[in-house]
């Protein structure tokens, strides 16, 4: 495994490489049930729903504002918000063909990052799927994000986590992608209310802090906004058929 890969210039949209892992599952009617956890403002638990539209989505979010948000505004059928931590998935076991974490894993406790992976090794069924897309410590809106929220510890433990569970048995270590998403903000006022202001955070932000930040992020301006290109990392495991937790 590979924490970061500073050749790749590989722009792919999030949905995209997701397909290339689930839709085998599809295909052969084995993805009845998924399960995001850490969805945010639900925009991919949606992409996900309208990819798959036969598919049962369930999405868990530990911001209360945020999920009472996604439940109010929740149209789709096959989507069902609920509140739950990945350390502690609220059901029982083998039920899910496939568990979902973007940008989340990180988030998780670095002391409960081993148990977040034993709860969604319990929830999936035998040759079942877990999918971790991770935002790499590099880039331009990196540089930028770090002034006011360094997340490089957290992801470091993040990624060790998966290593380490590259090495158990009861995972098949199905593959690793690097690639880049594109990021685009209409100005600095778009990006201050959708990275900055987040409900689940408080960054302590002062007039000099914003400042600061506003001067970092000015010179990517366009006429047509500022655009970047996120470096991700997304590593894929398969529940082994034989192996369970004792």
């Amino acid at each position: 495994m590979q924490l970061h890969d500073p050749y790749c210039s590989d722009i792919r949209d999030e949905i995209a490489v997701l397909k290339d892992v689930l839709e085998p599952l599809h295909a052969q009617g084995q993805l009845r049930n998924v399960l995001e956890i850490g969805c945010g403002t639900g925009d991919m638990t949606r992409r996900i729903a309208d990819a798959w539209p036969d598919t049962k989505v369930c999405a868990l979010e530990v911001d209360t504002i945020q999920l009472e948000k996604n439940q109010q505004r929740n149209r789709h059928d096959n989507i069902t918000f609920l509140g739950g931590p990945a350390e502690h998935i609220p059901f029982g076991a083998r039920i899910f063909d496939a568990v979902l974490m973007f940008k989340s894993l990180h988030h998780v406790p670095g002391a409960l990052l081993d148990q977040a992976l034993n709860e969604i090794h319990r929830v999936l069924r035998p040759g079942g799927v877990a999918y971790f897309a991770e935002p790499v410590f590099a880039g331009e809106l990196n540089e930028i994000i770090r002034l006011f929220h360094d997340e490089e510890i957290v992801r470091q433990a993040a990624f060790e986590a998966l290593v380490r569970a590259s090495d158990d048995s009861r995972w098949d270590c199905a593959r690793e992608v690097h690639y880049r998403v594109p990021v685009q903000f209409l100005d600095f006022e778009d990006f201050e209310r959708k990275v900055m202001r987040v409900t689940h955070s408080d960054f302590q932000l002062t007039p000099e802090r914003i400042k600061e930040v506003r001067c970092a992020f000015e010179p990517h301006m366009t006429n047509h906004g500022a655009h970047f290109g996120r470096p991700m990392r997304a590593n894929t495991f398969v529940k082994a058929l034989s192996r369970e937790l004792s």
